[in-house]
């Protein structure tokens, strides 16, 4: 419990956790404060999102390799998760949705971009290991192509009737989650050794107690659930108050909250020239995204939403996650990054933002 009161203390970000009382509060005092509640329940977010990625990392370092990778694999996009959940049951599936696009492209450009950029300025090149790099861009080309897939056929065929989609939708769920549960085989298990690390760095340990962990851990998502509902009641209302798409918001200011924590750790590993935790940390959150979160919500989407979820995405947004896949692919074949890498990264991040938030709703 010490460690855990040093690390409150110590990191800026938990800092933000004032805002989690806060944002409960105003919910009930003043509930018609839509924008307000918006900007609060993001601010609050973003610690919680922190204290749950620290304490995942504390319960998997205590757990051994298989175990541990299996829990950061599972839960490493859980804020995202608690969020679109909240969202789904609202019936707003276009949030879902846009909120699935962007966490592939916030994770992919944005993350590592930065990652690249800042490890970068501190040493002239930096070397990664390539191997992994390929099988997590191989795995996110295949989860776009399955995202491509039904939104394509709509437009080209104009098959969009639920008697085709739900049944499509259902289907390509199911080959990513089993795509995604083998490739947690194949890197934990038949192919440890390709995921070695390339680079040096100094290593940390988790310095918390494992009871102490999962206790922050239980607490941390409970909060984000409970926040998540007073964010999506805020959403619609506060984006058009601050001039924001509804599209802009998924795609942009969920998948940014949501990877507060995981941006801070990979960007932070940059620093150390740990380039392939950043690496893995910003491919391996996307590929979840795609392999697990996505066909998840869909399954889920048929118990708890007003109407089921299908595939289908909006034409620019497979065209984003689309660009994406094949910048990222041809950024990581090398095996090598510098500064610049990372300004081209986001630099098109850049241009997907400003693109989203002058799109009338």
């Amino acid at each position: 419990m010490t460690a855990i009161l040093r690390e409150l203390r110590q990191n800026p970000l938990n800092w933000l956790l004032v805002f989690v009382p806060a944002v409960l509060t105003l919910e009930h005092v003043s509930p018609e404060s839509d924008t307000l509640l918006f900007v609060l329940s993001v601010l609050a977010v973003v610690p919680l999102a922190g204290l749950l990625s620290h304490a995942t990392e504390a319960v998997a370092a205590k757990t051994g390799d298989a175990v541990g990778g299996l829990l950061n694999a599972t839960l490493g996009n859980l804020t995202e998760l608690v969020i679109a959940i909240t969202a789904l049951r609202a019936g707003m599936l276009d949030l879902v949705k846009a909120a699935i696009t962007g966490a592939i492209v916030t994770n992919s450009l944005f993350m590592l971009g930065g990652a690249f950029l800042l490890g970068g300025l501190r040493s002239h090149v930096q070397e990664f290991n390539k191997a992994n790099a390929r099988v997590q861009s191989g795995m996110l080309l295949l989860a776009t192509i399955a995202l491509c897939i039904p939104s394509l056929v709509v437009r080209v065929d104009r098959l969009n009737v639920p008697s085709f989609m739900q049944p499509l939708s259902l289907s390509l769920a199911g080959i990513l989650l089993v795509t995604y549960l083998l490739s947690l085989v194949f890197s934990l298990k038949t192919h440890r050794d390709v995921f070695a690390s390339a680079g040096g760095g100094e290593h940390e340990e988790a310095v918390w107690p494992l009871p102490a962990a999962v206790g922050v851990l239980v607490a941390a998502t409970i909060l984000i659930a409970l926040v998540s509902e007073i964010f999506v009641g805020s959403v619609q209302t506060a984006a058009t108050n601050l001039g924001m798409s509804q599209a802009f918001v998924g795609f942009i200011v969920v998948s940014l909250v949501g990877a507060a924590a995981e941006m801070a750790s990979a960007f932070s590993a940059a620093g150390k020239n740990r380039l392939d935790l950043s690496v893995g940390i910003a491919l391996g959150s996307s590929s979840q995204i795609a392999l697990f979160v996505a066909p998840v919500l869909v399954l889920l989407s048929f118990a708890i939403a007003p109407s089921p979820m299908d595939l289908s995405f909006g034409g620019g947004q497979v065209l984003m996650v689309l660009l994406t896949t094949l910048t990222v692919s041809t950024v990581v074949a090398g095996g090598r990054s510098a500064w610049y890498v990372g300004v081209q990264l986001l630099a098109v991040y850049a241009i997907f933002g400003v693109t989203l938030y002058l799109l009338p709703n």
